[in-house]
């Protein structure tokens, strides 16, 4: 079983491990409802976004940072590749929002950062969450940062 939870060869996840994250997003999507959203000492938001092939709405309880009045995001899971909910977040920026206890659903735009907004806001992500940094060292590409606004 644990064999079939690890990448495959083209770097894609297997079945299982997709069943498997689903389902944990499901629990803690419902959890952030439910008690608010704080989990393993990180603000979580639910991101909405719609897929990038079906269009079908999509929820992603996701980690959050402070950006000011802005909401940065951090494209870390995937493996070698971006996470689902990144690609969903820019194929259809229009359909952007965030969840938040207490706030409700607010509708945003995605920012892709770069260059030295990026590095700001990685300092600031790291500062935060030292696990972070950690992450990307064991990486072989970027982690793309996003930096939400409200609408």
């Amino acid at each position: 079983m644990a064999q079939e939870q690890k990448q495959n060869k083209s770097g894609g996840f297997t079945a299982l491990s997709l069943w498997f994250q689903r389902k944990m997003n499901t629990r803690t999507t419902r959890r952030i409802r439910r008690k608010g959203g704080r989990f393993m000492g990180m603000d979580m938001l639910i991101l909405h976004t719609a897929g990038k092939r079906t269009g079908e709405p999509r929820e992603t309880p996701i980690s959050w940072f402070s950006g000011g009045d802005d909401w940065l995001l951090v494209a870390s899971g995937g493996g070698d590749r971006n996470p689902d909910w990144y690609a969903n977040l820019m194929a259809h920026p229009e359909r952007a929002a965030v969840e938040l206890p207490g706030r409700g659903t607010v509708p945003v735009t995605p920012h892709l950062l770069a260059g030295d907004d990026r590095a700001a806001a990685w300092k600031r992500i790291t500062d935060a969450q030292p696990r972070y940094e950690k992450y990307q060292r064991k990486s072989d590409r970027e982690y793309p940062v996003v930096r939400l606004t409200q609408r």
